[in-house]
């Protein structure tokens, strides 16, 4: 096929590649500068900074597989432990390697601040989500189904595991889309839960490489051009007046909205409906800091309002810089960035022992991604990837099992092209 790739994310590199693989003759059209989409790394200042604090886990096969393809060695590019929801006061749960059932229920047994009460209490929801299939009824929220489980396992575990897989706050949050996360993490084979937190800036662990290994392999690249329109033509379609036989929409939803409205006018109002939640990072610095591990859980408040703490020097980045993460930020959007910044400050030094901050961190960058993640509820109607002959949608927020992740993307992109490639 003629093919014609909208969008150089994460969704559409992923497409490409499948589809130069595959002996297609690839165009991939990017509106900005760079690849990468809403996971790149941007130069502010002197300092090379990602739009957002990213990390992946073990289970996203399909993620490490693209990169492997393109030159990329995981092995180097992350560093790899276990799962840890580790506090800065040592309370919260960490799992040991081994096989995925045997290691959770030895890292709730030996968590530090679960009640004896709490981790029964989890371990036998645990066994019923295993035994049910990770299934549960349609309209079922993460604090419906977590109901049951003590306040500690909810602070401590369930809330921030929650909003760092879902980007949703657990009162409305999919519980379906959460057991399906945990079935593949948790549950998923022996080093699936694994914490792969990037060694190198975003750029550097998919779009650039990906980038360059789609020039060399003969794809043609146009970065800073805009898809204004598509026009349907025998036997295929035109993009900015050029034909192609299929074409791949890898774009935000909003933008595949606006381009399919004229053509498909149902699937671009579902496009359309979908809502945001935004994700806040505050990047601070810090010269001589270490923080207990490379990520630490922070308990988040009305005054605190970061979940999580990554401490960059701990992963072979910029000694003294460290990233907060403000997931499900709409709250924290609206006080606006000065706010968020002020507290989040706050919160680093309240946080921390005595002594782990020499002298008073500093603000460096503070990042919002307002359009971070489609607000991930129960029974949200997420357009399906096929949206007319020879024209498919790819993105973390097509219709499927997934939260919107890097894996989800990369899913929809290489779905996309299999879809295409069947008619």
């Amino acid at each position: 096929m003629r093919l014609a790739v909208v969008g150089a994310g994460w969704a559409g590199l992923a497409a490409a590649v499948r589809a130069v693989t595959a002996g297609h003759e690839v165009t991939l059209f990017e509106m900005a500068a760079q690849p990468g989409g809403r996971a790149r790394s941007v130069l502010r200042g002197p300092a090379v900074l990602d739009n957002g604090q990213h990390i992946l886990i073990g289970a996203y096969s399909r993620t490490l597989s693209l990169m492997r393809r393109v030159g990329l060695d995981p092995s180097l590019a992350f560093h790899r432990r276990p799962l840890e929801l580790r506090y800065p006061d040592g309370r919260g749960l960490g799992l040991p390697r081994g096989p995925a059932a045997l290691a959770f229920a030895a890292g709730v047994l030996r968590a530090r601040g679960f009640s004896r009460r709490g981790k029964w209490t989890l371990l036998g929801a645990a066994a019923g989500w295993l035994a049910g299939g990770f299934r549960c009824a349609p309209g079922t929220t993460v604090d419906a189904l977590c109901a049951n489980l003590s306040q500690d396992v909810r602070d401590l575990l369930i809330d921030p595991l929650c909003v760092a897989a879902l980007n949703t706050p657990a009162r409305d949050a999919s519980a379906a889309v959460l057991l399906r996360v945990l079935q593949d993490a948790l549950f998923g084979g022996h080093g699936a839960a694994d914490l792969l937190l990037p060694r190198r800036p975003l750029g550097e662990l998919l779009p650039e490489p990906a980038w360059r290994w789609l020039g060399a392999a003969g794809a043609k690249l146009h970065a800073g051009q805009r898809v204004l329109a598509l026009e349907r033509q025998a036997g295929g379609w035109r993009v900015n007046d050029l034909p192609f036989d299929a074409v791949v929409l890898a774009t935000t939803a909003t933008e595949a909205a606006r381009l399919t409205a004229e053509h498909e006018g149902d699937w671009s109002a579902r496009a359309q409906a979908l809502l945001y939640e935004p994700i806040i990072t505050v990047y601070l610095q810090c010269p001589g800091a270490r923080l207990p591990a490379p990520m630490t859980a922070l308990l988040e408040s009305a005054r605190a309002p970061a979940q999580f703490a990554f401490d960059h020097g701990a992963l072979g980045g910029r000694p003294g810089r460290f990233a907060f993460v403000v997931s499900g930020a709409r709250a924290w959007t609206e006080a606006g960035l000065e706010a968020t910044a002020g507290a989040v400050l706050a919160q680093a030094e309240e946080a921390f022992a005595p002594g782990t901050w020499p002298t008073s961190p500093q603000l460096l960058h503070v990042s919002a991604e307002k359009r971070a993640t489609f607000r991930c509820v129960p029974g949200l109607d997420r357009p399906p990837a096929r949206v007319a002959q020879g024209l498919v949608a790819a993105g973390d927020y097509i219709d499927g099992p997934y939260p919107a992740t890097l894996e989800g993307a990369v899913r929809a992109g290489e779905q996309a092209v299999a879809l295409l490639e069947a008619g």
